[in-house]
């Protein structure tokens, strides 16, 4: 069980990293400077965070976008189900997490070393999204492409969040995004 103090170590680790791969760089930071400047021991930023790039690139919503596309009806496609559940999973997001996203995926987008665990990330995000297809007797190939398509068109918002204005919100480009895959004649 997660518990409160558990999430406040978390933000707490999460917010001195931000903090300080902005000011010296992702590269030139390190774990004891994170776990320091948190008021944690190495030990408790490895409990958190299994690696210094899990920093940025990891987060805490696959089980709840696994959940929200769960809860679509079961007798819509599998690609209307991951969108919809997507979409779902986005009105969640509070405009504090927001700005933490934004600055993790501008830290993600100077940092070219960073790819690779971008992609295990969404390859994560992806596998869950599927599991919870597949515990609905969806057949394999079609959970795999329903979360993977829809998973490019959340990616796509998430680059292009990086440079655009800082009035436009993650939500915003993602429901964009998302709306291309709806089927003709559906509102997004």
């Amino acid at each position: 069980m997660v518990t409160p103090r558990t999430l406040r170590t978390r933000a707490r680790i999460l917010d001195a990293a931000l903090d300080l791969f902005e000011r010296q760089g992702y590269g030139s930071t390190t774990v004891n400077q994170i776990a320091e400047a948190a008021g944690v021991t190495p030990m408790t930023f490895f409990r958190h965070f299994p690696t210094k790039d899990a920093v940025l690139v990891t987060d805490p919503y696959d089980p709840l976008i696994a959940e929200a596309v769960g809860m679509q009806p079961a007798t819509l496609p599998p690609l209307e189900r991951v969108r919809l559940g997507l979409l779902a999973a986005l009105g969640d997001i509070t405009p504090t997490e927001d700005a933490t996203a934004r600055r993790r995926v501008a830290l993600v987008a100077r940092e070219p070393s960073l790819r690779a665990a971008v992609a295990m990330g969404t390859q994560a995000t992806q596998d869950a999204i599927a599991a919870r297809l597949l515990a609905d007797d969806v057949d394999r190939l079609e959970a795999t492409i329903a979360a993977s398509v829809c998973l490019a068109a959340v990616t796509a918002a998430l680059l292009e969040w990086g440079s655009a204005p800082a009035d436009v919100t993650l939500a915003e480009l993602v429901r964009r995004a998302l709306a291309q895959l709806a089927p003709s004649g559906t509102p997004s």
